[in-house]
Formats: C-alpha cells, structure tokens, sequence
C-alpha cells in the first residue's frame, strides 16, 4: 500500500535493438539523480527464472516483476480472472534506485516464448509477442522525513517520472500510470498534496489495525517521527472499503491455518 508508479515498456524488432533501449535508459538512469544504477543483465533460459533463485538473491525482485502472464478466462472451466504465469525466455534489465525509503525501480525488456504447457491445457499461446516490460515503483515513503521529507520523495518520484520520459522519446513506453497524478498534470504543488494524503490515510489505516489487533502492526509510516499527527489527520481520508478491509484483517489473523 503506499503512491506508486506503473509502467509497460513494449518495442519490436531484434535482441540488438532491445539492447541498444536498455542501455540508453540505463544511461538516462545514470544522468538522473539515481542513488544507485546497476548493471545491465543478460539472462537467457532458466537464468530468467525468478523461481529458480534463491530469496536474497539481488536480482530476483527484478525478476519477479519481469515475469509476465496469459489470460485463460477463454479456456473452458476457467474463471474470469484465472490467469498462468510465463517466464521470459531472454532479459534485458537493470536495477536503479531512486533513494531512502523508495522501492527500487527496474527497467529492461524480456522476450517471451510463443508457447507454454500447462497440466490442465496443454500447450496455449501466450500473444506475448515482441519485446515487453511491466513495472512499478513505490515511491510513498521516500516522504519520510527520517528519509529527507518532501524534498527526497520529489527526486525519487521525478527521476522515475524522467525515466519514463525518456523511454516515450525512445518510442518504447506502452502506458504509465501515476497514483500522484503528476505524470498526467505535471503539477508539483499536486503532488505534494497527494502524497501528504496518501500518508495521512495510511497512518489512519496503521492505527486503525493496531486498536484491532492490539498492536504487533509493521508499517513504514508508523516509523515516521509525525505518525500521531498524520494518523489523526487521516481519520476523516479513511473510505469505508479500508475499515472493512481492517476487519477482515484482524479475522484472518485470529483464524490462521
């Protein structure tokens, strides 16, 4: 939960070209005000394969976001929204980071097999043609003031912002979606208070599920050195969907497998 930037990156062509977009991005990383950039990785076959490495591996949060999916709502005794997850037979990528508090942002391009075998359909195309990406990044608690406040969330929000930037001048951004609205209305002051909403109605949402469970709650925002204020503040931001979803949280946690 927190403000976050969502992306697809989609391009034709061959590795070569895929390569050659990976690297300007990367080079665009390293111009922007990235506290760290990685190298450029080129996985092919099992490498792809999030599953296959092991959870404090550097690279499989990357992977896991590299991974794509085939609907199968067509596919007879199949629910709306059933879907199956395919992994990249090649990656192109690299990690950047915008700052404290921020996640880290990945950006690359993966080619996906034309098939897959599934144990209740056979083989099923996947229409994962081309060269793809999908992403997101949550930028919400670089706005904590232990992480630089304000002032370190706008650079982490706007280097992705400029990532995304350049990846339309390349030609090979398919759609990007900002929770802070600024990538549509390029709006700093709306921005600030967006996110100061976003935190406020999470604070409001932590102490919600502390009076619920009687404490033991793990939030980032309960770590923010104005958590009273922003929970109080919150109160009247809370939509009653996520009261319920508190309820239903303290009901699974009583009720544990």
């Amino acid at each position: 939960m927190g403000l976050t930037i969502h992306y697809k990156l989609k391009t034709k062509g061959t590795a070569t070209t895929a390569r050659k977009l990976v690297e300007a991005l990367c080079q665009q990383a390293h111009d922007l005000p990235y506290k760290e950039v990685g190298n450029i990785v080129d996985l092919v076959g099992d490498e792809c394969d999030f599953e296959k490495r092991k959870r404090d591996d550097p690279l499989r949060w990357m992977l896991i976001q590299a991974h794509g999916t085939v609907s199968l709502s067509h596919l007879p005794r199949e629910t709306e929204h059933s879907s199956h997850y395919v992994s990249p037979k090649r990656v192109i990528a690299f990690t950047a980071w915008p700052g404290e508090g921020c996640e880290e942002s990945n950006f690359g391009l993966c080619q996906f097999p034309a098939t897959i075998n599934t144990e209740r359909h056979g083989k099923i195309k996947t229409r994962l043609d081309g060269w793809r990406w999908e992403s997101f990044c949550k930028t919400q608690y670089s706005s904590d003031p232990n992480c630089g406040g304000v002032q370190n969330f706008l650079r982490c929000h706007l280097s992705v912002i400029a990532m995304l930037d350049k990846a339309k001048q390349l030609g090979c951004l398919e759609s990007a979606s900002d929770e802070g609205g600024f990538w549509e209305g390029r709006n700093l002051e709306a921005l600030v208070k967006e996110v100061g909403s976003w935190n406020q109605m999470i604070a409001a949402f932590g102490g919600k599920l502390k009076d619920l469970l009687g404490g033991g709650i793990e939030m980032p925002i309960a770590n923010y050195p104005d958590f009273e204020r922003l929970e109080l503040a919150g109160q009247s931001l809370l939509p009653p969907e996520m009261e319920q979803l508190a309820k239903l949280i303290k009901q699974v946690c009583q009720n544990p497998v």
